[in-house]
């Protein structure tokens, strides 16, 4: 897991830099594809997703180095050879891990988060989950155990195919010639985001668009189908944690309310979004059904409030940087801590950005739990070696944070609502 931090410590500016040419190209081309809230709620997923994959938080249910001890056959020499077999078998797995994400109810729920955003661009990209909490894609790796690819070899290349596929998430790139018969292209993943139903769980590659070809999942983007995001169930919160667990709770609702008790065991594994017909007449949930004119979710937000949110966004990832680059001297409880102290941060802005009441609450009592830390301690988590007088500018932020939710909740809040009346 630390090499994983280590590796993010690089791939994050990268990422961070696509995402400003992004944003910057939009704003001169007037085109912009970006909206603050939508943006920094985006942001803040890829936070959490990062920080759980990176303090492994997962219940695995079998290793890749168990199958590669008892099912290898063979071990493959040549260098070349090991690494493209790698490759063809990651993205094989991947393909069909992700078809499987689209197909049965439970595993939509840990793939639901990235499909959210009502947007398609580089920042929802980031929308990657943390309810993925049982690991089962080794076993789509039985091919690569069976030929005897080193585990070395599939722990390196893992997080690279990951990336990789963070660039096709725009729609400044059109269609791309030859290249749309080899590779997946933002053309072709624009088409996989969007609810069209002409669209709906097509191109489903990560990396190579020949599986949806070979197995007949491919659809080309039309012209005359312009693409329409998000879900279908929309999710109608800027929070990405309360995200990644609505399909989940959608579920257990209806597994509890259901008489019958057959069904109560199969909608765990019924097609995505199937539910008990008792329950669906009397607990119905609003489904879009016209793709290019529903209600895309907004909240009441000034500039005030998209510069705030963008503060605490940026204070989030420099802590979690932070906390990558001191990864092993923090420790592994320090690191439970320091990363519950980011999520609770997540959850309390993202819920500030909702304009929720409770959200003033979760603002207030983070406030207070990081300067207690700072007093009792006189350290945060070994920042005053890096920083100099580190503990009044994490002092600061935390007084920050406390008055900015009294003052967003109670006052600018208040403001505006009266305007609104007005």
């Amino acid at each position: 897991m630390e090499t994983y931090a280590t590796a993010l410590l690089y791939a994050i500016p990268f990422f961070v830099i696509l995402l400003t040419i992004e944003i910057t190209y939009g704003y001169f081309v007037k085109k912009q594809m970006h909206k603050v809230m939508d943006t920094v709620s985006s942001i803040s997923s890829g936070l959490t997703n990062i920080i759980k994959d990176t303090l492994g938080l997962a219940v695995i249910v079998v290793s890749y180095p168990f199958l590669l001890e008892h099912l290898a056959i063979t071990e493959i020499k040549a260098t070349w050879l090991v690494w493209t077999i790698a490759f063809v078998v990651l993205d094989f797995a991947g393909y069909w891990n992700h078809r499987l994400s689209h197909k049965i109810n439970i595993f939509w729920n840990q793939h639901v988060i990235h499909h959210s955003s009502e947007e398609f661009n580089l920042a929802c990209a980031l929308r990657q989950p943390i309810s993925n909490l049982v690991g089962y894609f080794s076993l789509f790796l039985i091919p690569a155990a069976v030929l005897g690819v080193p585990q070395m070899v599939i722990a390196i290349l893992a997080p690279i195919h990951l990336f990789a596929q963070f660039w096709y998430h725009t729609r400044h790139i059109g269609k791309m010639g030859w290249l749309e018969y080899v590779l997946v292209t933002p053309s072709q993943h624009r088409v996989h985001h969007a609810i069209n139903p002409e669209y709906i769980d097509k191109n489903l590659g990560q990396i190579l668009c020949v599986w949806d070809r070979m197995f007949g999942t491919f659809q080309e983007e039309m012209d005359e189908v312009p693409p329409q995001f998000g879900v279908l169930k929309p999710a109608g919160t800027w929070n990405p944690i309360i995200i990644n667990f609505q399909h989940l709770w959608r579920i257990l609702q209806d597994a509890w309310r259901t008489k019958s008790l057959r069904d109560k065991l199969r909608i765990w594994f019924m097609p995505t979004g199937w539910r008990p017909n008792d329950v669906k007449e009397k607990y119905p949930i609003a489904v879009i059904g016209d793709v290019y004119n529903f209600k895309r979710y907004a909240t009441n937000a000034t500039n005030r409030l998209k510069l705030y949110a963008i503060f605490q966004m940026l204070t989030s990832l420099g802590l979690m940087m932070f906390m990558f680059y001191n990864y092993t001297e923090i420790g592994f409880e320090g690191l439970l801590i320091f990363s519950a102290f980011i999520f609770i941060g997540i959850y309390g802005y993202t819920t500030l950005m909702d304009r929720k009441k409770y959200a003033v609450g979760i603002e207030v009592i983070r406030g207070v739990a990081g300067i207690l830390w700072l007093v009792y301690f006189g350290d945060w988590f070994g920042l005053n070696a890096y920083l100099p007088m580190a503990n009044i500018w994490i002092g600061g932020y935390f007084l920050i944070t406390i008055f900015a939710g009294i003052y967003f909740s109670y006052f600018e809040n208040k403001e505006t609502q009266l305007g609104m009346a007005a």
